[in-house]
């Protein structure tokens, strides 16, 4: 048999869409339920859906009224606070293209992607990294908050196939991408709901993660809100630590982290929490160990998704089918999914090759932004090759074995090694970075550097904080007589993790 999994086609996307307007759907008859609480040790502040919804349309009429045009882009530089879904869903109903950044990067950084890009407007919080020089206007978050009393605009419908929003990722090249998605990629999460998270209408779910956080936004609003459930926030400040108390206290009946935060609440007992059903883990993979301490502790299941920026997650375990011990999971119900060998064919199941994912699957990309080579590069023979290696067992059930190329994955920030040496090669131009793995299932960014002599940690520190975002800076600096090269004198990139040493 080989490896390839499919199963029937999702439904089409109906048209004309808009992606805002199908998040938003039934805000009216649920205009007094609690759509989002941004919860804390003190108290919650409440969201309701008519009160989403409007902030969300009166931020649409405000933007239109600065002169946007259908197609312009919206560059976000928003920290961890609602108005980030708020203008994320307010640009999409004006027809116009949001693109979420983080707040951390660097001024540098952020002047790429907006080189790349071409933003007709950048949005702004306080003392968040701008572009230099700024090639747009900038509106600040307060302006921003004014607009959400606006009357409403309604919402740009259109073909599901047009582009909705970007998102950036970095390539093997070592330089960011822009990943464009269309409406449809928000219908296509439907295959998320009970493929992946087990989510209805009276569900409480609660995400660890920052509002301008991808994975917040995906499995920690838009899919709350496209179902009529609740999505729960922690508010600024709250730590991983104090996570089990506000899942109690607030009735959450599911919970979505990345695997580092579950290992944090692990630190300390967890108190009973009765209402929850089950936990989602995504950004990284789940340490075996760390699964099933916290099943242990909880007697909830944790499912497991692996996706990517170009299609969001396919593969996952689920309440109604949970991956086996040590896979991954299954191809979500209306996924296609291969693993193919060098010839770009579908290997026998239970031998490993790469991962692939049917080019008509309604999630998948539009393609990188003004790269149209690099797009054509990840398509063969109507597969879109993800560049991870994984097996299929006979079941259909998948494990992921790691990426075939030397991206590295801290955290579940997707980070290119280039990216990091290329800021680091002003104060240490011979260098070269991988990850390492410091403890069972605990992965870091490590440093490796050829000098006379070594270079003090805290210069080394200093450098990465001004040039790199915090997810992106290594945790460990070591010196080196010589980096492992091979004989053509290419970097043995792959040979560096067996030289670290955990006293340097």
């Amino acid at each position: 048999m080989l490896s390839i999994h499919q199963a029937p086609a999702f439904p089409p996307c109906p048209a004309p869409f808009n992606l805002a307007a199908h998040v938003l759907r039934r805000a009216g008859e649920l205009a007094d339920k609690n759509a989002l609480q941004i919860v804390g040790t003190t108290g919650a502040e409440r969201w309701s859906y008519g009160r989403l919804a409007a902030a969300v349309q009166g931020c649409a009429t405000g933007l239109l009224a600065r002169g946007l045009g259908p197609g312009d882009r919206v560059l976000i530089r928003l920290g961890n606070t609602v108005e980030f879904p708020v203008l994320f869903l307010g640009a999409i109903t004006a027809g116009l293209i949001p693109i979420p950044t983080s707040a951390a990067l660097t001024v540098p950084e952020i002047t790429k992607l907006a080189t790349l890009c071409r933003p007709a407007l950048i949005v702004a919080a306080d003392g968040v990294a701008l572009p230099d020089p700024l090639p747009c206007p900038v509106l600040s978050a307060a302006d921003l908050r004014a607009m959400e009393a606006l009357p409403p605009t309604d919402f740009a419908m259109g073909d599901p196939d047009r582009a909705a929003y970007i998102v950036f990722t970095s390539g093997t090249s070592g330089n960011p991408r822009g990943v464009v998605h269309a409406h449809r990629a928000l219908w296509a999460r439907g295959m998320m709901h009970q493929g992946w998270e087990g989510l209805g209408e009276s569900d409480r779910l609660l995400h660890a993660g920052a509002f301008n956080w991808t994975y917040t936004l995906g499995t920690g609003l838009l899919d709350p809100w496209s179902m009529g459930a609740t999505a729960l926030i922690p508010g600024a400040g709250v730590t991983p630590a104090q996570l089990p108390l506000l899942l109690k206290r607030f009735d959450a009946t599911i919970f979505a982290a990345a695997p580092g935060v579950f290992r944090q609440m692990m630190r300390a007992p967890l108190p009973p929490l009765p209402r929850l059903r089950h936990a989602l883990s995504a950004g990284e993979k789940l340490p075996d160990s760390l699964r099933a301490a916290w099943e242990q502790a909880t007697g909830t299941q944790v499912h497991e998704a692996l996706g990517m920026s170009e299609v969001s997650t396919f593969l996952s375990g689920s309440p109604a089918r949970p991956a086996p011990a040590g896979a991954t999971g299954y191809p979500q119900p209306g996924r296609k999914v291969a693993i193919l060998g060098p010839d770009d064919q579908p290997v026998p199941r239970t031998e490993a090759g790469i991962l692939a994912i049917s080019a008509d699957d309604p999630g998948l990309m539009l393609g990188y932004l003004d790269a149209p080579e690099a797009t054509a590069d990840k398509h063969r023979n109507g597969w879109f090759v993800t560049g991870d290696s994984a097996v299929m067992a006979d079941d259909g059930a998948v494990t992921y074995l790691g990426r075939d190329d030397d991206m590295m994955n801290p955290g579940g920030f997707r980070v290119s090694p280039l990216d990091v040496e290329s800021a680091l090669a002003a104060l240490i131009p011979d260098c070269a970075v991988t990850e390492v793995e410091v403890s069972p299932g605990t992965r870091i960014i490590a440093c490796f550097y050829v000098a006379p002599k070594m270079v003090a940690e805290a210069t080394l520190q200093a450098h990465a904080d001004i040039t790199l975002a915090r997810w992106k800076q290594p945790r460990h600096w070591q010196r080196l007589d010589a980096l492992p090269r091979g004989a053509n004198n290419k970097l043995n990139r792959r040979a560096l993790a067996a030289l670290y040493r955990k006293d340097q």
